[in-house]
């Protein structure tokens, strides 16, 4: 297995877990058509029928702080409360972070769990698996993304059932599933594949693919164990891709309004991953800033929650404003929340997994609620615990997916999506 590390983004562990790619298991260096051909092993007659709805998860690395968020607790003392003070919101009894006040005047489309237990590690792989990243190691359970790309069915041709912002990163990954079920991204295998060479015009490209098929029926004609079946159709899927450049469009920004990008200016992950979904891409998954705040962590938050929040509003609106709203859900959480109390190491908040909190919206879910209370002082939940699975499993209902649906994995054991299945019934 040979790993290649690209841009450093480490923890407070000294671990960098991002933008790598693996050779091997999970075969980096595929091109679009190597990924659809592995496709073709898979048994159609296995697979449920699922509602083309998608999904936008935006990840928060790090562990983003509860108590200065979605869980206030102004009447805690000074050393839990912090800096921040809490702003009502347009649902009456709900308050959160004042510098998140764009959410707050569209609560009502909006909707948060404050009382899921997390996991205690850094694990980019908890909330999109729903198992940690300890147990993944060996078991490797597909992410949500992942699920999605096996399920989907009825897709365009041209367009990719995940799509990651992340980049190949751990939390995205296929597991058991296997490499055609990995995420396209912007400069992987994959997208990168989806565009045409300088001077290539569709007509000669079309010339090209007749050539490929001819060649194709060749090998597959002395081939005796029957591997090269359909190759050639594959090869033109892929081609097909290329010719619609359907998520190539959907990628390039230039084509929104400048107005709207004015608006998502310094957030345009936001803006790619809603023009994503109206392209047809089933899942999109994007990361945001960074929230491992052991010192600073007000100072850092100051400048991260306000982009943040124009980032979600702005996206809510427009999936609202092109009726999408009930056919997009839209998760924001990390990977635990922080400690209540201050440390004294440059006012920051250490690891926290004992509550978290994290924000939903869309899918025909039920919005306008604050689900759950943690402590007065946001140590542990109060009322209505959940774990991060049963989180995960709503956004799956939300979906059409049943939780309890079997993949066989490497040693054709049937393993369940979750294990953990009970949804937030708040939400449903």
């Amino acid at each position: 297995m040979l790993t290649i590390l690209g841009d450093k983004q480490r923890y407070c562990d000294g671990i960098n877990r991002r933008n790598f790619m693996k050779i091997g298991a999970f075969g980096a260096g595929l091109t679009l058509t190597d990924m659809l051909r592995a496709k073709a092993g898979q048994d159609p007659t296995t697979k449920p029928s699922t509602p083309n709805k998608a999904a936008i998860m935006i990840y928060l690395p790090g562990g983003p702080s509860h108590m200065d968020m979605y869980d206030m607790k102004p009447e805690a003392p000074m050393e839990f409360r912090g800096e921040f003070n809490p702003i009502k919101t347009n649902v009456p009894g709900v308050q959160i972070c004042e510098h998140m006040p764009m959410q707050a005047r569209m609560w009502d489309k909006l909707s948060c769990v404050r009382s899921i237990v997390a996991t205690d590690e850094h694990s980019d792989s908890y909330v999109t698996t729903g198992y940690p990243e300890n147990v993944n190691r060996t078991a490797g359970h597909p992410s949500f993304g992942s699920v999605v790309s096996k399920l989907r069915s009825g897709g365009a041709n041209d367009v990719p059932p995940f799509v990651s912002l992340r980049g190949h990163s751990i939390g995205t990954e296929p597991g058991f599933l296997g490499v055609s079920h990995r995420p396209f991204t912007p400069s992987g295998p994959g997208i990168e594949n989806l565009r045409l060479a300088n001077g290539i015009k569709v007509d000669r490209m079309d010339d090209r693919k007749n050539l490929l098929g001819q060649f194709d029926t060749v090998r597959r004609d002395i081939d005796a164990s029957g591997t090269m079946k359909g190759m050639d159709t594959f090869a033109g899927r892929a081609f097909d891709m290329i010719a619609s450049g359907t998520v190539r469009k959907a990628l390039d920004l230039k084509n929104e309004d400048p107005r709207t990008r004015d608006r998502y200016k310094g957030v345009e992950q936001f803006l790619t991953a809603r023009r994503l979904v109206e392209a047809g891409v089933g899942c999109v998954t994007l990361s945001f800033g960074g929230w491992d705040t052991h010192e600073n962590n007000f100072k850092q938050l100051k400048t991260q929650l306000p982009q943040l929040d124009r980032g979600i509003a702005s996206l809510i609106e427009d999936l609202h404003d092109r009726g999408m709203e009930d056919d997009v859900v839209t998760v924001v959480w990390g990977e635990f929340g922080r400690t209540p109390k201050i440390n004294n190491q440059g006012a920051g908040r250490d690891h926290w997994s004992p509550v978290m909190s994290a924000m939903v919206a869309g899918g025909g879910l039920k919005m306008g609620q604050a689900i759950g209370a943690s402590s007065a002082r946001g140590e542990y939940p109060k009322d209505r615990p959940y774990k991060v699975p049963q989180l995960l499993s709503t956004i799956y209902q939300a979906m059409g997916i049943d939780a309890s649906y079997t993949f066989p994995n490497g040693s054709g054991r049937p393993m369940y999506i979750l294990d953990e299945r009970n949804p937030v019934t708040e939400l449903l």
